[in-house]
């Protein structure tokens, strides 16, 4: 089963790419010890990590909300056709996304949200398809939110000309220039309250800086079930259990760390399924609280990859 509902709010996952990461953990995670994950091997084994290999498993996937009569997705991966000089494998992908989501009832043109969680290659790569020579938005009646730190960071020449600005000119500009992005911040009272960007009655998207300057997560509240969709927040369940731990991929460690632990309390207190963007296994889980850390209490039903 790769679909669930929460209160109205159906949610399918759609996985895209799986694979071993390319860096050993201690790379990806150097705070990290290897004692911590030995710890926490009978559990991290072998759906998050491989012993053997030291390798953290990594899957690319989007999540289809469908909410409120309208068809939302949460990131879009890492696209086709697209040229990635810092990540080879990545570069020139040719894989069957929108197979997978024309499987389950959904054309490119019934798409009537797209959510990027943060402005990495990864997360954007299905903004845009590549038609005869140009990029085009993928989801044509689409409104794109996109965080507007993200945006303008990105946007800046010294920044878009590095490697990782491949991404922003290939999969943001053309929905921007295609007039499909809405570029949000929560300062906008109009936007909701809290600094929210309410989407609907059920759904909202929360700043929650650090890994990228616009890094965002998506709230879902709906009946009494509870659900944070929370990006990069989360790379591994080890980061539950010592959520201190970053990865080397953020722009900012210590705010990443500080909106991970705010998210995860906030997560605890509430019952909340958490779901990172990049978890193979089960995708999603529960925590609850355990002293200063967090423990896992349930692994969301989705069928383990």
């Amino acid at each position: 089963m790769q679909t669930i509902t929460l209160g109205a709010v159906e949610i399918t996952r759609i996985v895209e790419w799986h694979a071993p990461a390319a860096a050993s953990i201690t790379e990806i995670f150097p705070g990290s010890t290897p004692r911590m994950w030995r710890e926490n091997e009978s559990w991290l084994a072998p759906d998050f990590w491989d012993p053997s290999t030291d390798r953290l498993g990594v899957a690319v996937q989007t999540w289809l909300l469908r909410s409120e009569g309208r068809t939302i997705l949460v990131d879009t991966g890492l696209g086709n056709d697209k040229e990635r000089p810092d990540r080879p494998v990545w570069s020139r992908l040719r894989g069957d996304f929108l197979e997978r989501l024309a499987a389950v009832g959904v054309r490119p043109e019934d798409v009537d949200v797209v959510v990027n969680t943060h402005l990495h290659a990864d997360h954007v790569g299905w903004n845009t398809r590549l038609v005869a020579g140009e990029w085009v938005p993928t989801f044509p009646n689409a409104a794109y939110l996109i965080p507007r730190a993200d945006f303008d960071h990105w946007g800046r020449p010294e920044v878009a000309a590095g490697p990782a600005g491949a991404a922003f000119a290939d999969s943001v500009l053309p929905v921007h220039r295609a007039g499909q992005a809405v570029l949000w911040d929560g300062k906008d009272g109009s936007e909701g309250s809290n600094g929210e960007y309410r989407i609907d009655g059920s759904l909202a998207l929360v700043p929650a800086p650090g890994h990228t300057p616009g890094s965002s997560v998506l709230r879902l509240a709906s009946g009494t079930d509870r659900a944070v969709f929370v990006g990069d927040l989360v790379h591994s369940p080890l980061q539950f259990v010592e959520p201190d731990c970053d990865t080397c991929l953020s722009e900012d460690q210590v705010e990443a760390t500080r909106s991970r632990r705010r998210i995860l309390e906030e997560a605890a207190d509430t019952r909340s399924l958490i779901f990172p963007a990049h978890l193979p296994g089960h995708g999603a889980a529960e925590v609850r609280r355990d002293g200063d850390k967090f423990a896992l209490s349930r692994w969301a039903p989705f069928a383990s990859i």
